[in-house]
């Protein structure tokens, strides 16, 4: 009874991590696109409420994931699982470093949003910046990689 319990609240963790993160950064990609800042305003503005999402999501997922290998007996130092600390301390940090980054950049566009909505060359430098982008996409990745690990456990 317990493993199921460990194993639905595991799996409901992942669904909001995964979820959350992935909506997250298809929002911010959606953001560059669009031709007037307003628009890139109110997708970035619709990643804030995701972001508790994805932090509780990660945190029971890390909890029941925690309480899982304990009931099924899996050593916590398992090379998957080292692998998967590797990336969650990946994940804190840059996700730390991006979402300061995507902050500023949302509060850029709703600026400009609210000063005639015209185009900006800075909005659009720092919508389109290859490092903020880098980093949002390794933050997916490391996600993909999360639940690949937890799926076939190398």
């Amino acid at each position: 009874m317990a493993r199921d319990w460990a194993l639905f609240l595991h799996l409901l963790g992942v669904l909001l991590f995964v979820g959350g993160g992935v909506a997250a950064t298809s929002l911010r990609l959606l953001a560059i696109g669009k031709a007037r800042p307003s628009e890139s305003a109110v997708l970035l503005r619709a990643v804030r409420p995701l972001v508790p999402l994805v932090g509780g999501g990660l945190l029971l997922t890390l909890g029941a994931g925690v309480w899982l290998a304990h009931e099924l007996g899996v050593p916590y130092d398992a090379s998957w699982l080292r692998w998967t600390y590797v990336l969650v301390a990946w994940l804190l940090v840059v996700g730390a470093v991006a979402g300061r980054s995507d902050r500023r950049t949302r509060e850029l566009a709703e600026r400009v949003a609210t000063q005639g909505d015209g185009t900006s060359e800075e909005l659009t430098r720092r919508l389109r910046d290859p490092v903020a982008l880098a980093l949002d996409l390794s933050m997916l990745g490391a996600t993909i990689a999360i639940v690949a690990l937890m799926v076939w456990k190398p």
